[in-house]
């Protein structure tokens, strides 16, 4: 994410000066794509739009820029390879032959490099590379001169004893090494057990073996239990807490004091209540309602206050921010903080006082906010509802707190309806889950249903967070006080007209010569998904347009969402984003309180990658679960929709457990080919074509649990 310059800010650059920068600009953000306007913010100059535009096609006709059919210019990977071969940065991904590819941004081809000059790089680090084209070749190669910070240092392995030495061989097939553990890390693993296993001595050029010490032992392979361990490690999620961390924990005080109290608000008389999954113990939410003798409706929307137990700097605050995220697996959850905090201190437990950061709105009657507050606060929950229980009292009309909840639901789809009018995109996916025995093993799969109860918390959150963060962007008054927020760029152009062509195959036309139109687009079509599942795959695909949530110190707004601030606020339990964000909050509600922008920047940057690690962790528990379900049902045949294809074959995906795997072009006995962008395949023989979406009866050929993996037939 491209951060202001502060060097250049208030001054004009001169034609060439500005040439310079806007390379540098990209050589640090090369996934970035950047109209004139954006360019001038970025750096932070004076220059007007037309001399920017100037210098931004002097450096188009050189080659090193280029643009397609939009306003916004990008890097020419080759080009900018010759220009910067010294200082890429990128993504290691080994292969099983001990070799590597560098996926680097702002390239769509891979950089190939060797094992012998990997020097110590292991699979998922963030390296710097020199990149050049050796002589003759026109594909790019590179060597890796520093890594910048590692994707993990905790591993999964299985124990390997031997005479003279003791070995862990990692269970990933793309770390070509096995690790060395001395006789006195070896925690008492015996051999052919299942280990995790932290690296404290990594390879380099004069050691390539690393050497380890034994954190955890598991016990023999092939339990769930240890599989879905495994995927959290392999995410790089320990899975305990330190000894220093525990001893913060445990001598943290739950007691509300009469000191404390005189420094908040008391809303333990406003009724309030909490609303969440059935299996949750973290409560990090709450809603009160009253209506106030002028007739205003208040509305209160109240989060633990995990920052007045979590101090900056302390071990508890530093584990947290290097996990900055719960992990959410099929079976369990990896919380973030330790149980004493997310369990108990901070979770909005029913008949318990709590300290809570609350955000309080005062409606109207024609719902429009006349009046807010934020600041800390002590509640008293006066019902723990579930999501059913909410839904079962909005149903029958009746029971504990039905009023409350009616107005409350009321109000949430007013909320609703004006976000979507202003241009919110309905993306309501599917969302699987499980039922399981006690050893974890699942009996059923079934979708998640998604009904007012749901969508009533959801609105209140997205109000919360969106006026959270606009009360800092006004705050200032024209100046900047930095700030944690939850960004959302605009859709990939070139995506998105891939995309409609497609639709418009299957009889569904789009508009996108502007966002607006765009986004118009989509919530038109996924009302037509809703009547008719064959026009299910355009769901996924239209997704896949959309750029990636992230969180950023430089506020771009929320492109799916429609808000113009957004932050993230409510769930400090679970996200330390939301940490962030209440202590920087806090601090300017007394005052203007700056914090170091490039320092937020750096911490935005770790935070979100480490939020696509759980994300990652949690679909590999998904698929491991369905494709544990399908093991017994080989031979069975079930409906499914195609959903992608590759040069081996197509990937179907089931219509009830939403399980995907492939079907091999040699299973059908031609050749086939791949036409319109891999959105069809055509035989090569009979001229048969498959498309996205088709709809197929389909077999379950074998399973891999090991590999995830489930191969289908046409049934």
């Amino acid at each position: 994410m491209a951060r202001k310059n502060k060097s250049f800010k208030g001054k004009k650059l001169t034609s060439a000066e500005l040439q310079k920068r806007i390379l540098i600009l990209f050589k640090n953000n090369p996934k970035g794509k950047y109209s004139p306007k954006q360019i001038i913010h970025r750096l932070n100059i004076v220059n007007s739009k037309d001399s920017v535009q100037s210098a931004l096609d002097k450096l188009n006709k050189s080659g090193l820029l280029s643009k397609k059919d939009t306003p916004k210019f990008r890097v020419v990977p080759k080009a900018f390879y010759k220009q910067f071969n010294d200082t890429l940065v990128g993504t290691v991904d080994m292969t099983r032959t001990g070799s590597a590819y560098i996926s680097t941004e702002g390239s769509d081809q891979d950089i190939y490099i060797p094992a012998k000059r990997l020097h110590g790089a292991l699979h998922g680090d963030t390296v710097k590379i020199r990149a050049f084209y050796p002589k003759g070749r026109r594909k790019p190669e590179g060597e890796i001169l520093a890594v910048i910070e590692r994707a993990t240092d905790h591993f999964i392995g299985t124990v390997q004893k031997s005479r003279n030495y003791n070995l862990v061989i990692p269970d990933k097939e793309n770390l070509a090494f096995d690790i060395i553990i001395p006789e006195n890390k070896m925690r008492n693993a015996q051999e052919g057990e299942k280990v995790v296993v932290r690296i404290i001595e990594w390879p380099s050029k004069k050691k390539p073996t690393p050497v380890g010490e034994i954190t955890t032992v598991l016990g023999k392979e092939g339990s769930s239990d240890i599989e879905m361990k495994s995927i959290l490690v392999g995410a790089g999620f320990p899975l305990d807490f330190s000894d220093e961390v525990m001893q913060e924990a445990d001598a943290l005080k739950d007691k509300i004091t009469k000191q404390e109290l005189s420094r908040r608000l008391d809303l333990r008389e406003v009724i309030t209540f909490t609303i969440d999954p059935a299996d949750a113990k973290d409560f990090d939410d709450a809603i009160s309602i009253q209506l106030l003798e002028n007739g205003l409706l208040e509305i209160g929307v109240h989060i633990a206050d995990v920052t007045h137990f979590v101090k900056p700097k302390t071990e508890l605050d530093q584990e947290a921010y290097k996990r900055s995220t719960s992990v959410y697996l099929v079976d369990r959850v990896l919380p973030m903080l330790p149980e004493k905090i997310s369990n108990v201190l901070c979770s909005l437990r029913p008949n318990e006082d709590k300290y809570t950061f609350s955000a309080i709105f005062h409606f109207n009657e024609k719902n429009k906010i006349v009046k807010e507050w934020f600041g800390k606060t002590v509640i008293h929950s006066d019902k723990r509802f579930t999501y059913e229980e909410a839904q079962d009292v909005l149903e029958a009309g009746q029971g504990t707190f039905y009023d409350e909840l009616l107005n409350l639901n009321k109000l949430a789809k007013h909320l609703k309806k004006a976000r979507f009018k202003n241009g919110s995109i309905n993306f309501e996916t599917d969302e699987v889950k499980f039922k399981l025995d006690e050893t974890g093993k699942p009996l059923g799969i079934y979708l998640k249903e998604r009904k007012d109860a749901h969508k009533l918390v959801e609105e209140f959150m997205l109000l919360a967070n969106k006026r959270v963060a606009k009360f800092m962007t006004k705050k200032a008054k024209g100046r900047e006080i930095p700030y944690i927020y939850r960004v959302h760029d605009l859709p990939n152009s070139d995506k998105v007209n891939d995309f409609a062509l497609f639709a418009k195959e299957l009889g569904v036309s789009m508009q996108t010569d502007t966002p607006e139109q765009i986004a118009k687009s989509y919530n038109s079509m996924m009302k037509l998904v809703e009547k008719d599942p064959a026009l299910k795959v355009l769901e996924s695909l239209a997704i896949r347009t959309m750029s990636k949530a992230e969180y950023s110190s430089d506020n771009i707004g929320h492109y799916g969402l429609a808000f113009e601030f957004y932050s993230h606020f409510t769930s400090p339990i679970r996200r330390y984003s939301d940490v962030l964000a209440h202590r920087i909050l806090e601090q300017n509600l007394k005052a203007e309180y700056m914090v170091n922008k490039e320092k937020l920047e750096l911490k935005c940057i770790h935070i979100s990658k480490m939020e696509r690690k759980a994300m990652g962790a949690e679909r590999e528990s998904i698929k491991y679960k369905q494709v544990e379900y399908h093991e017994d049902q080989v031979g069975n045949d079930f409906d499914a929709f195609v959903t992608g294809f590759s040069e081996r074959g197509f990937f179907v995906e089931t219509a009830t457990s939403k399980a995907e795997g492939m079907i091999s072009y040699s299973s059908l006995g031609e050749h086939f080919e791949l036409e319109a962008g891999r959105m069809k395949a055509r035989g090569a023989s009979t001229g048969k074509v498959i498309k996205m979406g088709d709809k197929i009866r389909v077999q379950i050929k074998a399973t891999n649990l090991d590999k995830r993996q489930i191969d289908f037939i046409v049934a």
